[in-house]
């Protein structure tokens, strides 16, 4: 499989054909929005069946290729329910986080501050892939 992060042109035509590549996507609304010569955002949601999406927030820079994901936020909602978020924001001094860090989920009970590490999420391939197929575990 190539690269979907090697190019901002690969990145774009994977957010733009998600739903073709997962059968299991019921409807996107993901964007891909270039600003400016070396920065583009990705933002949107990707809808599952029994009412689960996942809200996406990526900003992608590339001054060089391959493309690489410089900030993100992926929240998983059932409906009104946020089941659970990752997000990059560093917590140096919680030591149960190294082993990937900044990369971490937050989990409930007490979501906001219950951390684990997130070993399938990186700066420098897509994550979307792999948010897909822990959202198709729980449907």
């Amino acid at each position: 499989m190539i690269n979907q992060l090697r190019t901002p042109d690969d990145y774009e035509l994977f957010i733009y054909t998600i739903s073709e590549i997962f059968p299991s996507v019921r409807h996107s609304t993901l964007t891909f929005v270039r600003k400016g010569s070396f920065l583009a955002r990705v933002a949107g949601e990707v809808w599952f069946d029994n009412n689960i999406r996942i809200v996406v927030r990526e900003r992608l820079v590339y001054t060089r290729l391959p493309v690489v994901i410089d900030w993100y936020g992926y929240e998983v909602w059932k409906g009104e329910e946020k089941l659970y978020w990752y997000d990059s924001q560093p917590h140096p001094n919680d030591l149960t986080l190294q082993s990937t860090y900044p990369h971490h989920k937050h989990i409930p009970p007490n979501i906001k501050h219950n951390r684990i590490p997130a070993p399938d999420i990186f700066f420098t391939k897509p994550n979307i892939p792999s948010l897909i197929r822990e959202v198709e575990k729980i449907i």
